[in-house]
């Protein structure tokens, strides 16, 4: 590392992911502040850095949103560089903006950049301008405009909101009758959730797959990609499941892909972390380009468990200007990883929220297994944020081997309190479907209930596992 000046680096984060900056910045040598809501005070990250900082109250608003009080904080604390995570203010312009004005570092993209990906029609016909794939579609603003928009596409369509994501302000449309409605709704969504209405339309694919390419770029003109993860198995959007590399794909399209990517990444002049994500249609082998994500994704350990990047390490020195330490050549993809995220939610309730006290926290340990977490026994799982508890990430030398062991290790997994995901995501990796990897973006939203109705593995296997019982001798 050639880094001269020591750093400080302000954690404007929470969770399991507050916790892995940590760890990065002790490994490079860089003092933390951490930056905590009232009710995240006694979190394992608030444990772990080297300062805590209370913003404001639990609620997001209040603390973690609120982007004077963490610009604030990091100033009157001597820190150099602000990490925002993902979420929150990850994707903020103006919060880069003010920490530039500020003479802090923003670990991630640079405003203009944030500004053009925030926007997905920009970044649509960014697309389209350098080559890379897109579904048919665009924008209307007259009904008369939108009814012959989506006749020229056919039926049935996506409506999105131009900014913001997790499904708000999205609807499929099967038919001509549903779609003035669906348009104003979505509209109405969007603007209530983003502050501003503007949607578009895109063909929808059936079966698809979501597929993402991780890229990463310095000051120094480097671009490189670091293969593809595969994020199909969600649940309305919501990731559950994520895997590296994608096995559906041909290795011809898997070309495509990442040449795709890397030629947005390059007329972005991008540097930092970031993510192209695309639809690919097993059916016809066609790609179509989503959107780029301009930050650290929850997923990024499946990355890291095949490529042996630390890809936290290499977005932290971009963005203080060093160059990468890994070129294109270095990039190579070795075996196969798997994620599964447990969340505080109840999937026989449809994923009902939580939260609660942790009274039993027993992860699974071995080799190729790694957990991001926050949790520990006696945590107070809090009913402000999301619902994420940990990451469990299986490595294996092939993608049958990768199931088997998260499947070994979903199954040994304790936890107590809080109703949790586990169950369902046992069913997963057991289920036909996800083992030939037939699962596309709506398997699991269209077909929750009935594998809930499946057995559940870590039942048989902890029934296994218990000793017989002991019989009393009858004299």
């Amino acid at each position: 590392m050639t880094v001269r000046n020591p750093q400080r680096i302000f954690i404007a984060n929470r969770g399991e992911i507050a916790v892995r900056l940590i760890e990065a910045c002790d490994r490079l040598g860089f003092e933390t502040v951490l930056g905590v809501s009232a009710a995240d005070q006694d979190t394992l990250a608030a444990r772990r850095a080297g300062r805590v900082v209370v913003l404001g109250g639990p609620r997001p608003g209040e603390s973690y949103l609120a982007m004077n009080t963490v610009v604030h904080a990091a100033v009157a604390t001597g820190c150099t560089a602000v990490h925002p995570g993902y979420g929150f203010l990850s994707e903020q312009p103006a919060f880069a903006r003010l920490c530039a004005e500020e003479g802090l570092t923003f670990i991630g993209p640079e405003p203009e950049a944030l500004e053009a990906l925030g926007d997905k029609l920009t970044a649509r016909r960014l697309a389209e301008a350098n080559g890379v794939p897109v579904s048919k579609g665009g924008t209307a603003t007259t009904e008369e405009e939108v009814s012959a928009l989506a006749d020229s596409i056919g039926f049935p369509v996506l409506i999105k909101a131009a900014f913001g994501g997790g499904g708000r302000g999205m609807k499929l449309v099967r038919s001509h009758a549903e779609l003035l409605d669906a348009w104003q709704l979505a509209s109405a969504e969007a603007e209530a959730s983003f502050g501003d209405g503007t949607v578009f339309l895109e063909r929808f694919v059936e079966d698809a797959k979501h597929v993402e390419v991780q890229v990463l770029g310095d000051r120094h003109g480097h671009r490189i990609h670091l293969g593809e993860r595969e994020c199909s198995v969600q649940f309305r959007y919501q990731k559950a499941v994520e895997e590296a590399p994608c096995a559906a794909l041909p290795d011809a399209t898997r070309g495509l892909l990442h040449a795709s990517a890397l030629r947005i990444a390059e007329a972005l002049d991008y540097v930092g972390l970031g993510t192209v994500e695309f639809l690919y249609d097993p059916a016809l082998d066609e790609l179509a380009f989503l959107e780029v994500n301009p930050r650290l994704q929850v997923e990024h350990p499946v990355t890291e468990a095949v490529t042996g990047v630390d890809l936290v390490r290499e977005q932290i020195l971009a963005a203080l200007g060093e160059p990468l330490s890994v070129t294109q050549d270095d990039v190579a993809v070795t075996g196969h990883a798997i994620e599964a995220r447990i969340t505080a939610q109840d999937p026989s309730r449809g994923l009902a929220p939580s939260p609660g006290r942790v009274t039993r926290w027993r992860p699974s340990a071995g080799g190729g297994l790694r957990l991001d977490t926050h949790i520990y026994e006696g945590y107070l799982f809090p009913p402000y944020y999301d619902a994420l508890m940990a990451k469990q990430i299986a490595w294996g030398p092939d993608r049958g081997a990768a199931i088997e062991r998260m499947g070994s290790a979903l199954a040994a997994f304790e936890v107590e309190g809080p109703t949790t995901s586990l169950p369902l995501l046992r069913r997963i990796l057991a289920h036909p479907d996800y083992r030939t990897n037939a699962v596309t973006t709506h398997w699991l939203t269209d077909h929750l209930e009935d594998i809930m109705h499946t057995p559940d593995p870590g039942t048989a296997a902890a029934s296994a596992a218990a000793p017989a019982p002991e019989h009393a001798e009858v004299h």
